[in-house]
């Protein structure tokens, strides 16, 4: 009996993951279709918090597939912004920016499951990792729209149009040629080369991206940024889906976005070291408090994307 109740659960849980995968393309043509709120993003300008202090790069995290909400950060990623914010006063890091939905409503907002994912969230909190898991298989079905040539054009247009909103929201201007850089972790990496198609022409500003574990396709907008820097860990399996799903990513298509990026020397790839891809031991929070900070592979890691961003910055200022 007990092994034909697992049997069913296991039945449900298969059916319910066919009805997750098949519903993904229709948030993307919803919202396009104006179903979940108003198409157009009101890229409005707002006032400047402190029309003295002048920003010189502006800082976007997009976070991994187990993000609720731009409202909501796992405590190792607030942790590491704040550090990133406190290092380089001149940056202003954004960070609440949803990746997973094209008019940046959290799963725990206006939305026909609201409650159930609340009631998640509530377990999340409390470290339950078994219900969890829906909130990383809804949103990594939304990173298989983003990488999709069918459904990606839209859904990509939609999170460009978040991200410019967010921007907005901290005193970006728009034409200024301040350079934005998106830093994204895991699927969020997929999302912010997606965008970049349509965000380069709307920001008219150096683009570039920086991966913590990034699975992404061989995505057009490639050709849009100036760089991507990828973070991989030793002990990181998952960052390798990215190379093994997309055939694009395989050596032998040389023509494909990616090899063709790779051969103008746009992608770096850089060793983080012995880092799993979920914290502690991740990109973020070393695996252990007994060491300090800057001799960790989280320390190393923080090291290198400040004087990353510090390259951009003079870049900035040689250019004039």
């Amino acid at each position: 009996m007990i092994s034909s109740f697992l049997v069913q659960l296991l039945i449900l849980g298969l059916i319910l993951l066919l009805v997750a995968a098949l519903w993904s393309p229709f948030e993307a043509l919803g919202w396009w279709a104006g179903w979940f709120g108003s198409r157009p993003h009101q890229l409005v300008e707002r006032p400047l918090d402190d029309p003295d202090k002048v920003t010189m790069q502006y800082v976007v995290y997009l976070s991994g597939i187990g993000a609720i909400g731009g409202d909501f950060l796992e405590r190792e990623e607030q942790a590491f912004l704040d550090r990133l914010q406190e290092q380089l006063p001149q940056i202003k890091v954004v960070r609440d920016v949803f990746p997973y939905a094209m008019n940046n409503n959290g799963l725990t907002g206006q939305r026909f499951f609201t409650m159930m994912w609340r009631w998640i969230k509530q377990l999340k909190l409390q470290n339950h990792a078994v219900l969890t898991n829906l909130i990383n298989i809804r949103n990594m079905f939304q990173v298989a729209v983003s990488a999709d040539r069918r459904y990606g054009p839209i859904y990509n247009y939609g999170t460009a149009g978040v991200i410019v909103d967010g921007l907005l929201r901290s005193g970006y201007r728009m034409s200024s040629g301040i350079p934005v850089t998106l830093l994204g972790f895991s699927g969020g990496v997929q999302v912010a080369l997606g965008s970049a198609t349509y965000l380069k022409p709307l920001l008219q500003a150096p683009l570039s991206i920086i991966s913590f574990g990034g699975v992404m396709a061989d995505d057009p907008g490639l050709e849009m940024i100036e760089h991507l820097y990828h973070f991989r860990g030793s002990r990181d399996p998952v960052n390798r889906l990215g190379a093994i799903a997309y055939a694009g990513r395989w050596p032998l298509l040389s023509y494909s976005p990616w090899n063709k990026a790779r051969r103008q020397g746009k992608i770096t790839e850089i060793s983080a070291g012995p880092v799993t891809h979920n914290d502690p031991g991740g990109y973020f929070l070393p695996e252990s408090e007994q060491e300090p900070y800057e001799e960790t592979p989280q320390g190393k890691i923080f090291a290198q994307v400040v004087a990353l961003l510090q390259a951009v910055m003079n870049e900035q200022k040689a250019a004039g």
